[in-house]
């Protein structure tokens, strides 16, 4: 059995993820959210509990202060080092008085109790950790947004709706970077 994405299903539509984050963080000049984690430190290794090869938990996440007209926080994870964009977690909806996400707050099966999440990449709502192909370590980046609006989306949204529903609404932005890499089978 192999944990490989299965790229092909949504290549396209995950490809314009890059242009269409880029079109969001580039629309406005957003503050700076500091975005840590107890579960892995920023540039390190993703112990391998948060990944296919382990119980696939989301990892500890906290974030500071937003700015005060925030109303809600968005998360959105993925793997640039993927062949096509790829998204691991998109989280949308979660309280501004959210400050911290503790581990395994979305599990193959338990979904966010206080927000709605995406399809990732594999075609799953919520949290897929990292899965990369045996080589080279895959960067994986959990970028946090703090929003002037509580997006209207349902659980299940595809990146377009998310990265439609931030456009214009990023407030302050942060994020925290991991890196994981799987020996050959």
């Amino acid at each position: 059995m192999t944990c490989n994405p299965p790229f092909h299903r949504a290549a396209i539509g995950l490809a314009m993820l890059a242009f269409s984050m880029t079109a969001v963080q580039a629309a406005q000049p957003a503050a700076s959210l500091k975005v840590s984690s107890a579960s892995f430190n920023d540039g390190a290794n993703i112990p391998s509990k948060f990944t296919c090869d382990g119980a696939d938990l989301s990892p500890d996440l906290h974030f500071s202060s937003p700015p005060t007209a925030t109303r809600s926080f968005a998360i959105v994870t993925d793997d640039p080092d993927a062949p096509a964009a790829f998204a691991h977690w998109l989280a949308y909806g979660i309280p501004a008085s959210t400050q911290r996400l503790p581990e395994g707050a979305s599990t193959p099966s338990q979904r966010l109790v206080h927000g709605n999440e995406g399809t990732n990449g594999f075609g799953h709502i919520g949290y897929g950790g990292p899965c990369p192909p045996a080589g080279k370590p895959h960067h994986y980046i959990f970028r946090v947004y703090a929003l002037d609006v509580i997006p209207a989306l349902p659980p299940g949204a595809s990146m377009e709706q998310v990265n439609a529903a931030l456009q214009g609404h990023v407030l302050a932005e942060g994020h925290i970077t991991g890196l994981y890499a799987r020996d050959g089978d």
